[in-house]
């Protein structure tokens, strides 16, 4: 019997790579890249060593995690996008910085989450800015639905934390939804709704092509409950 595939949340477009995301890409993915097998992937002996860990889903070009991986060397960080010029320029920004701490894996963040990441495998899962499919007819195709905030869960260690956020009103009021139902997570807001941006996130491009439109940004934060 066929399985049914999954409705990708993204569309691969054909980017423009320059020379130096294509040197990255090429000579950088052996230090930071993470290639895929029929096995879960072995983290600790991927980073060389047992840290606290974070995964950022969908970077896009790597303000986040980059920086984060920057200032923070006794974390270590793991970020996931299909889009291969954002993957070379965040591995030129690793290269220029010289961190160790980071791995790249360019693939579908739905199946790295169901079949190569192992539960209980995070401290903190950041998904910020995922396409919002505005269109009533895309809905389908957004990220954040019951079955990826319950696979999220699942790899959050007791007391984890999964930090969310968009610039879109009604995927805001989506993802509340969704996280509110999940009875692992536990919301971070006094008041169960959205939580101050994070001082950590430096404004991503979407984010200030957001605030150019005039649109609003909505974060979320949910703790995982201890059993």
């Amino acid at each position: 019997m066929q399985t049914q595939r999954h409705i990708r949340s993204f569309v691969l477009r054909a980017g423009r790579m320059t020379p130096a995301q294509e040197r990255a890409l090429k000579d950088l993915w052996p230090s930071y890249g993470v290639d895929l097998n029929d096995d879960p992937l072995d983290l600790e002996g991927i980073f060389g060593r047992r840290a606290p860990r974070c995964l950022e889903i969908g970077f896009g070009v790597g303000e986040v995690i980059g920086s984060l991986a920057e200032h923070n060397p006794h974390i270590d960080y793991l970020g996931l996008e299909v889009h291969r010029p954002g993957v070379g320029r965040l591995l030129l920004r690793a290269e220029q910085a010289q961190v160790r701490n980071l791995r790249v894996i360019c693939h579908d963040a739905v199946e790295v989450l169901k079949d190569k990441l192992q539960n209980e495998s995070f401290d903190e899962i950041l998904v910020f800015f995922p396409d919002p499919w505005h269109k009533k007819r895309h809905h389908k195709r957004r990220l954040i639905d019951p079955a990826f905030v319950a696979s999220a869960a699942a790899k959050l260690r007791p007391g984890g934390v999964l930090r969310l956020a968009t610039d879109w009103q009604g995927y805001a009021e989506q993802m509340l939804a969704v996280c509110n139902a999940n009875s692992e997570l536990a919301s971070l807001s006094a008041d169960g709704t959205y939580v101050p941006r994070p001082e950590f996130r430096p404004p991503t491009r979407f984010e200030r092509r957001g605030a150019r439109l005039g649109h609003g940004v909505w974060d979320l934060a949910y703790s995982k409950r201890h059993a």
